[in-house]
């Protein structure tokens, strides 16, 4: 059994407590010991790690994963890729998000039906790198709905599976459940990116909702929505969706809902998406005005009042979402740490927890915490990240990435080779 020796560390442990010096020493995969006393932890034949006072903290959590998201200008560009190409592009996405410090990773959906799947696969049987992945089939969305990108005279894939009804979301449901999903992801309310269902509209109907949410925790199934309008969220809640993605226009009965259920629901704003299209998109055809004219200025403001709210009743949120749009690259997805400061008024303790603890509980995994008997994915961070959040949107900044107890990136000094057994 390997055994690692990190010494002379500023740990923050993702608990919410200010950072304090200590060692930690990793066993296996796990975390055996932490020494609050600096120099106090000895170890014989272990590999060590001088952090020399660099921050030592959780590996990070992205809450609204797309894997098989890669520079779409348009939704039907990734139902444009051939299989075996996205087989390989979301693998290279895996190892993007690996290398800028998530060490896990919850699926909100895949573009094509195993996607997800094989690439969890393949990182759980070590022969790739990549996060942690609870993975997702595509998105199951209603006739006219957001992920229906079809015509009359020209079916087109995108990233949505069409179900209409109780027996044929049903079906679907048990299909990508037949297909090892981890996660179903169901879209609820409409996107003002879409032509017809628009993001204050709920459009699958609650029967549907229900039946998929049954269906899942048949087979032991957790449950993803896209639910910007309130009613969307409302029915979300009623029939147990675990995972309610953007909550936008979220009203205080909607927050009341979701506070009296805050014991065992998640939220994720995606908040980085409707930012970057209205800031950072001119490249892509998109100006500021363009994207006010589509209502994303709306959805922005609308966001930061429910957040902060939801903030401040306690409701767990969670960081990530919709990174893999051409304007949004893969890897990037640290930035919305920044944007839950700015945005919805979180201190940075409390934006690196939600990018941090909050993740781990959502994966449902001992992960997210620097904590005794945790598995080992750990950051050894250039900096502190308290004082400047910023500092995680630099990938030379994370001096250690360790996943598992394992070196995915290898401090300075040390041989991942001559790890100890």
């Amino acid at each position: 059994m390997s055994s690692v020796l990190i010494k002379d560390a500023m740990v923050w442990d993702g608990s919410g407590k200010a950072a304090a010096p200590a060692d930690v020493l990793v066993q296996g995969n796990r975390i055996k010991t932490i020494a609050w006393e600096s120099g106090q932890l000895k170890a014989d034949g272990v590999t060590v790690v001088d952090a020399a006072g660099r921050t030592l903290m959780p590996g990070l959590v992205e809450g609204h994963a797309h894997l098989t998201f890669h520079e779409a200008q348009k939704n039907t560009d990734l139902g444009d890729i051939p299989p075996e190409e996205h087989t390989l592009i979301t693998m290279h996405n895996a190892k993007t998000l690996l290398d800028a410090g998530f060490t896990s990773a919850f699926s909100a959906a895949s573009a094509k039906i195993r996607l997800d799947v094989v690439i969890r696969n393949e990182i759980n049987a070590g022969r790739i790198p990549g996060p942690r992945l609870r993975a997702a089939g595509p998105e199951i969305t209603v006739t006219g709905g957001l992920g229906d990108d079809n015509r009359l005279h020209m079916p087109r894939d995108s990233f949505g599976i069409v179900a209409d009804g109780v027996d044929e979301i049903a079906r679907v449901t048990r299909l990508c459940i037949r297909e090892d999903v981890d996660n179903i992801k169901l879209n609820i309310s409409g996107d003002d990116f879409v032509l017809a269902a628009k993001g204050g509209m709920t459009v699958m109907r609650e029967e549907e909702v229900q039946i998929a949410c049954d269906v899942a925790k048949d087979f032991g199934k957790m449950v993803g929505a896209h639910a910007r309008a309130t009613e969307s969220v409302k029915r979300a809640v009623r029939c147990g969706v675990d995972v309610i993605y953007h909550c936008d226009f979220c009203d205080d009965d909607g927050l009341d809902m979701l506070e009296a259920a805050k014991d065992r629901v998640f939220c994720a704003p995606a908040i980085n998406l409707i930012h970057s299209t209205l800031y950072e998109a001119s490249d892509w055809g998109i100006k500021e005005e363009d994207a006010a004219d589509m209502g994303l200025r709306r959805v922005l403001e609308s966001s930061m009042e429910a957040h902060s709210k939801m903030r401040e009743r306690g409701i767990r949120i969670a960081i990530g979402g919709d990174y893999g749009f051409a304007w949004v690259p893969q890897g990037g997805n640290a930035r919305d740490i920044e944007h839950f400061v700015n945005y919805f008024g979180f201190s940075p303790n409390e934006a690196l927890q939600a990018a941090t603890k909050v993740g781990g509980e959502m994966m449902g995994l001992d992960v997210g915490l620097v904590k005794e008997g945790y598995l080992a994915d750990l950051l050894l961070v250039d900096g502190d990240p308290v004082k400047d959040v910023r500092i995680l949107q630099d990938a030379a900044r994370l001096a250690m990435i360790m996943q598992d107890g394992r070196f995915h990136k290898c401090p300075a000094g040390v041989n991942p080779q001559q790890q100890v057994a």
